[in-house]
């Protein structure tokens, strides 16, 4: 190998030299590796763990940082990717929080849905009539299920039957954890995780084969918004 490459750094180096092409890397995800709005879109946030749980208070690396949230999985301490995707299982956007940030957050930012127009299905944690209301306004028609105490919603049934696919985007993100290993707790650098995060997010847009949905369009008289 080291005849094949001479120039190769040790992995020490290596981890210095790959917060330089940070800025680089963001850039070609932007411009190069994400894909287009469809109409139909799905959002989801998965929990990015940096430290088991029971080393939390001896972790300096992230210490100010990081912070300690809850998932369905139960507690973590980490941070928290939120993706859009569409029906071909490919990335639209994306943004990073703290774990202790509202799933709804992101959402009320306009460059994160600059792109993404006509309906966007998410889980329950997605619920609120305020912000249905002001992505409604923007051109986007939020629709999620319903909690236990809820009364139910008038839905066509082929947003209940788009509703039941949301699962893809849970497939995606363990694609991006166990495929694209995003995750994991050997950070030496809050630079070295966004670049982690970046270099995962680049190589899931090569993967020949992305989860995804197969639905079909019929076009009829009927008047809609979108």
């Amino acid at each position: 190998m080291k005849n094949d490459f001479p120039a190769t750094v040790s992995y020490n180096r290596f981890t210095e030299l790959m917060q330089e092409n940070l800025m680089a890397m963001t850039l070609f995800l932007k411009t190069c590796c994400l894909g287009d709005c469809s109409g139909i879109s799905f959002i989801d946030s998965t929990p990015v763990r940096v430290r088991k749980n029971k080393r939390i208070h001896n972790h300096k690396v992230f210490k100010g940082i990081a912070t300690t949230g809850r998932s369905t999985m139960g507690w973590f301490h980490g941070f928290k990717l939120h993706i859009i995707i569409n029906g071909k299982g490919e990335i639209l956007n994306f943004t990073i929080t703290q774990a202790n940030v509202d799933d709804r957050e992101p959402l009320k930012k306009e460059r994160f849905l600059d792109k993404i127009y006509g309906k966007l299905f998410a889980d329950k944690g997605y619920i609120g009539k305020d912000l249905m209301q002001m992505l409604f306004v923007d051109g986007v028609h939020l629709i999620t299920s319903v909690r236990n105490n809820m009364k139910n919603s008038l839905m066509t049934m082929s947003d209940k039957i788009l509703l039941r696919k949301r699962s893809v985007i849970e497939t995606v993100n363990d694609e991006l954890k166990n495929i694209c290993q995003i995750e994991h707790s050997r950070h030496r650098s809050f630079g070295n995780f966004l670049v982690n995060i970046i270099a995962g997010l680049i190589a899931y847009s090569f993967l020949p084969k992305k989860p995804s949905i197969k639905f079909q369009t019929i076009k009829t008289n009927q008047t809609t918004l979108f």
